[in-house]
């Protein structure tokens, strides 16, 4: 499925009947479904179509966005059930098959944060779904043979992460559709119905996995896979359909490079790596964490099935990411990820103090605390970014036009989510590392304690601090 070039030539281009807007503007659709003139800020606009069309273009971003995160997880409960199906992995080799499509996702969001303003982001949501089938089959075909080498594995299982580079492009797309005063919510939606797909993951693949086996003898592990071709190539054909491309998204390699410059943008990577960081890399590791300390409550049969209640976690954190950002839209994002991170840090330390007691309902209803405080700090760091570059970064101090402090805060939106998810790879690794050296996860709860703890002070001085220009702007 090929997509159309930004620009298309005068001669093949047709125009809708113009339509005034409230500031004068006229907005045009030309071939290839290229928007122009797109003012979210444009009261008139916005109520009259704009809000119709973002919002079109939201519902699909969310379900391409939710496939990816289906794909990007889809080895964290995959890797629980190699032992089963005759694959012999150390537990070195599992941590890395864990954390290598983080690793591989977050590298990826850099280039993919460039993705929506070269080719449009209908165009790029098209490619970037279609290259799901590629992780999805592959998964499919390695899986199938207990003889497969453990390097093949750890290949494929990198190739997991072009669903963790979809974040970076969809959300840098979704953020030029919608006004500043509705970011927050419309970012937490969409961010929050990808996250979705890592509880969804581990809902349904071990269900599958069972029936498959059930019904043909030896089969299995490999539906894990081939399940989600089908919705892909839906996604894939309902961006072609429905989605559009705006030509105002602009941006360029010298925009991300001031993006980069701004010391703004490396402290909020910073918190980002303990919000969403601390959601992707849990939900990675939780099924073998439940696995490790309760062998006996892994899993529960339903019929055939062995139904694992990890995906709770994942779940739990999701739902809560859209009511961060609404509640940071409200209050202010500083003070509602200084409050997440003081819960996760309280959180973590009554883990830690009630794993003597071995009781996993007690451990399960902790570790869903700490999702949803994490979803919560995901909204609000999210929101943060947006209101900071439009206050305090040195385009907005220089007294730069609000189009070019949107353009760098897109840049930036996708630069933080990049660096942010790297903390996907970092806890499977902390964990592994801590279990290899001393046999217990313990060390590595308290080093999350202490980053938790460092991140609330870091956020309060640089955001709340009286005579912060960011402390008086909502951020």
């Amino acid at each position: 499925m090929s997509t159309e070039p930004q620009t298309p030539p005068a001669s093949s281009t047709t125009r809708t009947s113009p339509r005034p807007t409230g500031e004068g503007l006229r907005l045009d659709t030309r071939k290839g479904r290229w928007i122009e003139h797109w003012n979210p800020e444009d009261t008139q606009q916005w109520e009259s179509e704009g809000k119709a069309i973002a919002g079109r273009n939201l519902r699909w971003s969310i379900f391409a966005e939710f496939l990816g995160f289906v794909v990007w997880q889809l080895w964290s409960i995959v890797v629980v059930q190699l032992p089963g199906a005759g694959f012999q992995l150390s537990t070195s080799e599992t941590f890395w098959l864990l954390s290598m499509p983080s690793l591989v996702g977050a590298t990826l969001r850099i280039p993919y944060t460039f993705m929506v303003p070269k080719f449009g982001g209908r165009n790029w949501t098209i490619v970037s779904a279609m290259l799901l089938l590629i992780p999805s089959i592959g998964l499919a075909v390695c899986v199938s043979n207990p003889a497969t080498p453990f390097p093949v594995l750890l290949a494929v299982a990198a190739l997991a992460g072009f669903g963790g580079g979809n974040f970076a492009s969809s959300m840098a797309n979704i953020t030029f559709f919608y006004p500043a005063r509705e970011k927050g919510w419309a970012l937490g939606l969409n961010a929050a119905g990808g996250n979705l797909g890592a509880a969804v993951a581990q809902l349904v693949v071990p269900i599958a996995v069972s029936l498959t086996a059930s019904v043909v003898s030896g089969a299995g592990l490999g539906v894990a896979g081939l399940l989600w071709v089908p919705l892909i190539l839906v996604a894939a054909v309902g961006a072609y359909r429905n989605m559009d491309n705006l030509a105002s998204a602009k941006g360029d390699l010298a925009g991300s490079v001031a993006a980069l410059k701004e010391p703004h943008l490396w402290i909020m990577a910073f918190l980002y790596i303990g919000t969403f960081g601390s959601f992707i890399g849990f939900s990675g590791v939780f099924p073998k964490l439940i696995k490790d300390f309760f062998p006996a409550y892994s899993s529960f049969a339903v019929g055939a099935a062995a139904l694992s209640l990890a995906f709770l976690g994942p779940l739990v954190g999701s739902l809560a990411r859209p009511y961060g950002g609404r509640l940071a839209d409200r209050f202010g994002g500083a003070r509602m990820a200084v409050a997440a991170f003081a819960a996760m840090a309280v959180v973590t330390l009554l883990v830690i103090a009630t794993l003597p007691l071995k009781n996993f309902w007690l451990f399960l209803v902790l570790f869903l605390a700490l999702f949803t405080a994490s979803g919560f700090g995901n909204g609000a760091t999210y929101r943060m970014i947006p209101v900071i570059f439009s206050t305090s970064s040195r385009a907005a101090r220089s007294g730069a036009a609000p189009a070019q402090t949107a353009k760098l805060a897109a840049a930036a939106l996708g630069l933080i989510s990049a660096i942010g998810a790297y903390g996907g790879f970092f806890i499977p690794q902390v964990l592994g590392a801590s279990s290899s050296a001393t046999g217990s996860y313990v060390p590595a709860f308290f080093g999350f304690v202490a980053a938790y703890v460092l991140m609330l002070a870091v956020t309060a001085f640089c955001y709340l601090r009286k005579g912060s220009l960011v402390a008086t702007s909502k951020a």
